[in-house]
């Protein structure tokens, strides 16, 4: 199956190929391989076909847009109308959406039909996708093995072929992790360039929804849908309407790649720092040049993250108490203890821990000791990268330190999960835009992700760079057999 979204779009164009006949295809994909792989939560054909056949009609009218009748799988954060919404939580089982996030919407208006919601970490908290109440999604490449999280369902849709794209969502690096976990590109993009209205908030001041597909070229296509103001949210940037793909044929001859000396120290598995070295050299031929760069404080990020991320989490999942929407206890006396049942019973043990963590920072007596201080800490390292910013063009650095573990392997011990994202989470506390492609394989056959971080608003530069690459090497081509 051809599966680049530009491929895709050339046949339903030439008339090659019809949306129905696409969507059809995938389901049946998603039918054989989803009960090994576990990358969907929901598939609704009927609704699926529906969307196809009205993108065909619009394409016979010639009233189609570039992405029309391209299907796409959306990640179950997203509130999208009349479907199941569950964000991998118990506590969220039952919920129907009875309206459209602004990107889901974005997608309808684009003429894509929707394949399926796929399973995440629950409310995006998870590095492996194994806090799921679905259970863990498994790596296509190894099904033995996680895809990363929280995006690990959108990303081994991708990865296995189950869709040509789809939307994820990336809080400390829940794009680019998976993303570098299964061999396909992911992009985050700066924060509040996707709207954030009707995606479930984990740490709403960090949250980015982002594209994720086989090839940068893609992603430049997918944002240009995704990306738009939006005044329900007020986070939401008035900037006026760009095309991501403008600048993706530019020679890379003068540019400048910052190397962070961090990035590049002790953790980082030896096959992974090779293939970083060799994209760099491949870099190099493409006429880039290379500077050394710090960041200081990047080593401060996962313990300022998880100071600030549970903080919020802890406010915005104050919401599900079993009142008005989502999951009930079926046994309570009193309203007190409907809350404290309804919670303890719908949260998973990794979204308590976060919310106790949270709730015990913002506390009286300790707010200034942790959660100040944190903020402070953020300030920081947005600055350093305001420094490396003054050297050079883009930032460049591996996107995990290493390629997919094991199921199982760092469930007994959150703070070694954690430090699974200790290269992406300095990206969201400075709200910069950065994605994963990927650039080689380890002695396993597992793939490795190369990590680019732009300066703010610089995706059209990010996205040159990542498809110059792709243009002179061919890791994002290769797929794993199933």
């Amino acid at each position: 199956m051809t599966d680049t979204i530009k491929s895709l779009s050339s046949l339903l164009t030439e008339g090659k190929t019809s949306s129905v006949e696409l969507c059809q295809d995938y389901l049946a994909r998603i039918e054989r391989l989803n009960p090994a792989l576990n990358a969907f939560v929901t598939v609704d054909a009927e609704k699926t076909l529906l969307d196809a056949a009205a993108a065909d009609a619009l394409r016979a009218a010639g009233n189609a847009g570039p992405l029309t009748g391209v299907p796409i799988a959306h990640k179950d954060i997203f509130c999208a109308e009349g479907w199941l919404t569950t964000c991998g939580s118990k506590m969220l089982s039952n919920f129907v959406s009875p309206y459209d996030a602004h990107v889901i919407e974005q997608f309808k208006a684009a003429g894509m039909p929707c394949l399926g919601k796929t399973n995440m970490d629950e409310f995006a908290m998870g590095s492996s996708n194994e806090t799921s109440y679905y259970g863990p999604v498994r790596n296509p490449w190894d099904p033995s093995r996680v895809p990363g999280g929280s995006s690990g369902g959108s990303a081994a849709a991708v990865a296995g072929r189950l869709a040509p794209a789809a939307t994820g969502t990336d809080t400390g690096g829940s794009i680019r992790q998976p993303a570098a976990l299964t061999g396909i590109t992911g992009l985050k993009p700066t924060y509040g360039v996707v709207s954030r209205y009707g995606m479930i908030a984990f740490a709403s001041s960090l949250d980015q929804a982002g594209p994720m597909a086989t090839t940068a070229e893609d992603c430049g296509l997918l944002l240009n849908v995704m990306a738009g103001f939006d005044p329900r949210d007020s986070t939401s940037l008035e900037r006026g309407k760009e095309d991501y793909t403008r600048d993706l044929n530019l020679p890379l001859a003068g540019l400048k790649i910052g190397l962070p000396r961090e990035f590049f120290g002790a953790g980082l598995s030896g096959d992974t720092a090779r293939a970083v070295e060799e994209a760099i050299t491949q870099l190099k031929k493409l006429g880039a040049q290379t500077v050394e760069v710090g960041l200081p404080n990047s080593n401060l990020s996962v313990a300022a993250y998880y100071v600030l991320a549970p903080a919020e989490a802890s406010s915005n999942l104050s919401r599900f108490d079993g009142v008005r929407y989502g999951y009930r206890t079926p046994e309570y006396k009193d309203l007190t203890e409907m809350y404290e049942k309804t919670r303890a019973e719908g949260f998973g043990s990794e979204v308590k821990r976060r919310i106790m963590i949270g709730a015990y920072v913002l506390s009286h007596g300790y707010y200034d000791a942790y959660y100040l201080q944190a903020q402070k800490l953020r300030r920081l390292i947005a600055q350093d990268f305001v420094e490396a910013f003054k050297q050079c063009d883009v930032i460049l650095g591996p996107t995990a330190p290493t390629t997919a573990f094991k199921l199982g392997e760092k469930t007994a011990d959150p703070v070694e999960m954690y430090l699974s994202d200790i290269y992406t989470i300095a990206v969201n506390l400075a709200g910069l835009p950065g994605m994963s492609l990927p650039c080689g394989f380890d002695a396993q056959g597992l793939p490795i992700g190369l990590q680019l971080i732009g300066d703010y608003f610089a995706e059209a530069r990010m996205l040159n760079v990542a498809h110059q690459y792709q243009m002179a090497s061919d890791w994002h081509t290769r797929a794993p057999t199933l």
